[in-house]
């Protein structure tokens, strides 16, 4: 793992923890914050495809 692959996961952690709060904050109803936590996690793992094929 080099520091090409370390600086990116830091990066999606920091904004990960600081989008967090207020993401738990406005979907309080279970079943709108499953919902958006898939989206996100879509979004997130067809960015990490994208990214790994391209580099």
């Amino acid at each position: 793992m080099g520091l090409e692959e370390i600086i990116p996961s830091i990066a999606l952690i920091l904004i990960l923890i600081l989008v967090l709060p207020t993401f738990i904050k406005s979907n309080l109803k279970k079943r709108v914050f499953f919902k958006n936590l898939s989206i996100w996690g879509i979004i997130v793992l067809v960015l990490m495809l994208f990214l790994y094929f391209i580099f």
